[in-house]
C-alpha cells in the first residue's frame, strides 16, 4: 500500500503537466483557426469594395433593382438584355462643324460626337452604359476639332458589332456628319495614339495677302474689293516662300496658349506648309487653300502659322518677326478665324506597314470612300466657308485688326515654366486642339 502511493507521488505531477500542455495547444490552435478565418472575411470583405469601386467609376449611375448578379450585370436570360460581340474597329468621318460647339462631347451642348452616338445606340452598335460612358467601348478620336471646325476624313476607334448597316445608319444622322467606312483593326488600335501624322487645310480669300500700300494703308483694310482681286504670280510665290519657313522642328511655344520655351512639347515637326494655286468659289471671289501636315498641333497653332504669314505677305510686320518668334522671346501675334480651317487627313502609314498587308486587316487608306467623300467635302464643308467668307466678309474684318498687335515682346505674364526634368509622354492636352 505505501508503494502504491509512493508511485502516484512520483507520476501525478508529470501526468497533470501533460494534461495541461494538451489543453494549452488545443487553445493555440483554436486561436490561430480562428484568426486565419477573420483574415480571409477582411480580405474578401476588401475584394468586394474594390470590385464596387471599379463598378462604379465604370457607371455614372447604378440602378440597384437590376443588380440581380454579382457583377452588376443584368442575366442574360432577361428577355431586354441582348449579348451582342464586339470588335475594335476604325471608322471614318466628316462632318459640318458650322453648327456644332466641337467634335468632343460636351454635357449640354450640341456636338459632333453627341449626333454620333445617340445614332449608335439607336442602331444597337454601341450598349447603353458605352453610351453613358464611352470609354467601355474604347473610343478614340484621333483629333479634336473646336467649335465651328470641320473635318474631311476624321478616324475613330470604337467597338462594333460584325454586321453594320451604314446606310440605313446615315439616314438618321443629320445631313452635316456621314459615317463613309468601318474596318476592323487590331485588339491594341488607338486612334489618337497610332496616328503619325495630320494634314490640315485653311482655306481663305486671296485678298487676305494683298499688300499695303502704304505705311498708313496697314491700319485699313486691303484697298481692292474681294470680289475683284486676283493675286499675282509673284505675290503666290512669296506667300509659298513664307509657309516654308515654318517646315521642320521648330519651337511654336508662341502659336499656343500657356507653354514655356523649356516645355519639351513645345517642339513640333512640320513636314509641309504648301499653298495651292487660285482658284474661283461659285460667288466669284478668288480663294486658295493652304495645306500643313505634321506629327501633330497644338491648340491654336495653326491658326496663329496662318496669321503671321498674312501678316508678313501683306507687309504688317517682316520674315525677322517669324525668326524672332521661334525663339525664347514670347511675341504678340494675330491668330486668323476659324472659319477657313479643315482637318483635311489622318495619317497611318506605320501601322498600315505593319498590319495592313498580314491577310487580316486593310489598310486605313479609305481608296474605296474617297469620291464618296471628296462630294460630301465640297457640298457640305467647302461650300459653307466660300458661302459664310461672302455674305459675312470674316477675313476682311479680320485683316483689319492687324495693326492693333505689335508683333513685338509681351508685356503679360510668361506661363510657368515646367516641372525639373518634365519629359514630353505623347500628346498633351492640348495636343490636336486645332478648332
Amino acid at each position: 500500500m505505501l508503494i502504491v502511493k509512493a508511485v502516484r507521488w512520483v507520476i501525478g505531477p508529470s501526468l497533470r503537466c501533460k494534461s495541461f500542455a494538451a489543453a494549452m495547444s488545443e487553445a493555440l490552435d483554436k486561436f490561430d483557426a480562428d484568426a486565419a478565418a477573420k483574415k480571409a472575411a477582411k480580405d474578401e470583405g476588401v475584394k468586394e469594395a474594390q470590385r464596387l469601386k471599379r463598378t462604379l467609376k465604370r457607371k455614372k449611375w447604378v440602378d440597384w433593382n437590376d443588380q440581380d448578379t454579382e457583377d452588376g450585370k443584368r442575366r442574360a436570360t432577361d428577355p431586354a438584355f441582348e449579348r451582342i460581340k464586339r470588335k475594335k474597329s476604325a471608322i471614318l468621318l466628316s462632318y459640318c462643324g458650322a453648327n456644332y460647339f466641337g467634335m468632343q462631347r460636351n454635357p449640354g451642348m450640341q456636338t459632333i460626337e453627341e449626333e454620333l452616338f445617340k445614332v449608335m445606340l439607336k442602331h444597337k452598335w454601341i450598349t447603353e452604359d458605352s453610351f453613358e460612358q464611352v470609354q467601355i467601348a474604347c473610343f478614340q478620336r484621333a483629333a479634336r476639332t473646336d467649335k465651328g471646325v470641320s473635318a474631311a476624313r476624321q478616324v475613330c476607334s470604337v467597338k462594333l458589332p460584325d454586321d453594320l448597316d451604314l446606310k440605313a445608319f446615315n439616314e438618321d444622322l443629320p445631313e452635316q456628319i456621314r459615317l463613309f467606312g468601318v474596318e476592323r483593326v487590331t485588339k491594341g488600335f488607338n486612334a489618337k495614339d497610332q496616328c503619325n501624322a495630320r494634314t490640315y487645310t485653311y482655306t481663305l480669300p486671296t485678298v487676305a495677302f494683298a499688300p499695303c500700300q502704304s505705311e498708313s494703308d496697314k491700319e485699313a483694310q486691303p484697298p481692292e474689293e474681294q470680289s475683284t482681286y486676283c493675286i499675282s504670280p509673284e505675290h503666290l510665290q512669296k506667300v509659298r516662300e513664307t509657309l516654308q519657313l515654318y517646315e521642320g522642328t521648330k519651337n511654336f511655344h508662341n502659336f499656343t496658349s500657356k507653354k514655356n520655351f523649356l516645355d519639351p512639347s513645345a517642339k513640333r515637326f512640320i513636314m509641309l506648309f504648301s499653298c495651292s494655286d487660285p482658284f474661283k468659289s461659285p460667288q466669284g471671289i478668288e480663294f486658295v487653300t493652304l495645306k500643313v501636315k505634321g506629327q501633330s498641333f497644338m491648340l491654336h497653332q495653326i491658326r496663329k502659322m496662318v496669321g503671321l504669314a498674312i501678316a508678313i505677305v501683306r507687309g504688317n510686320t517682316t520674315t525677322s518677326t517669324l525668326e524672332r518668334a521661334l525663339t525664347e522671346e514670347r511675341l504678340d501675334l494675330p491668330m486668323a478665324p476659324g472659319l477657313g480651317l479643315v482637318l483635311d487627313t489622318v495619317h497611318y502609314e506605320r501601322y498600315n506597314d505593319r498590319y495592313g498587308t498580314d491577310g487580316i486587316h486593310n489598310p486605313l487608306t479609305w481608296a474605296a470612300q474617297e469620291a464618296e467623300v471628296s462630294e460630301f467635302v465640297e457640298r457640305q464643308i467647302f461650300s459653307q466657308i466660300y458661302k459664310t467668307e461672302a455674305e459675312e466678309k470674316n477675313m476682311l474684318d479680320w485683316i483689319s485688326t492687324l495693326h492693333y498687335h505689335s508683333y513685338d515682346t509681351r508685356r503679360d505674364d510668361a506661363p510657368p515654366p515646367p516641372p525639373p526634368n518634365a519629359k514630353r509622354k505623347g500628346n498633351t492636352t492640348q495636343d490636336d486642339g486645332e478648332e
